[in-house]
């Protein structure tokens, strides 16, 4: 079915808003998956915040005009998945790298983050960094700990005053 003008221009608006407020992109080539390989993957990004959207590459050329995800468009070639990351961009790259390795019909081809085109290798890298729940929680556990440090170096120097003020009276008590 073939789309009408107004049709186009609403889509390759919607499109270009997901590319603006996208914290990160990527572009996969999916030439060989199933319908139902295909419904697992959009399931399981939804659980991370993140959407995979499938445009025709003349629309996708269009939408990314203005966007930080512009220096893709040399990579619109053939059948492309768009996978959209709103919130956590590495659960996303896990995600979408995970899938791959099973379905081997998955190609990821490059991304963006932060308005920056990353590779392959970045976006393997990337994935294999540590989630931000992760990370918010090793945080926590270092402020935690700072504090509890700084009250144990500083009680330190009135514990050894008193271990040399004790030892000073047991010579005392000894030398009389």
């Amino acid at each position: 079915m073939k789309l009408k003008k107004e049709d186009k221009k609403a889509l390759v608006k919607e499109f270009n808003d997901r590319f603006k407020s996208a914290e990160a992109t990527f572009i996969a080539s999916y030439s060989g998956i199933d319908v139902e390989g295909m419904t697992k993957l959009r399931k399981t990004l939804k659980e991370a915040s993140s959407e995979l959207k499938i445009l025709k590459n003349t629309l996708a050329k269009f939408a990314v005009k203005g966007t930080q995800a512009e220096p893709l468009t040399e990579h619109f070639e053939g059948p492309i998945a768009i996978a959209f990351s709103f919130k956590d961009a590495v659960q996303t790259a896990k995600t979408l790298t995970g899938f791959a390795k099973e379905e081997p019909n998955l190609m990821i081809k490059v991304g963006t983050l932060g308005g920056r085109v990353i590779d392959l290798a970045e976006i393997k890298n990337l994935a294999s960094l540590p989630s931000r729940e992760e990370l918010l929680a090793r945080l926590m556990g270092v402020m935690k700990n700072v504090p509890a440090g700084l009250v144990g170096v500083l009680s330190g120097v009135p514990r050894k005053l008193v271990y040399v003020l004790n030892a000073v009276a047991g010579q005392k008590q000894a030398g009389s």
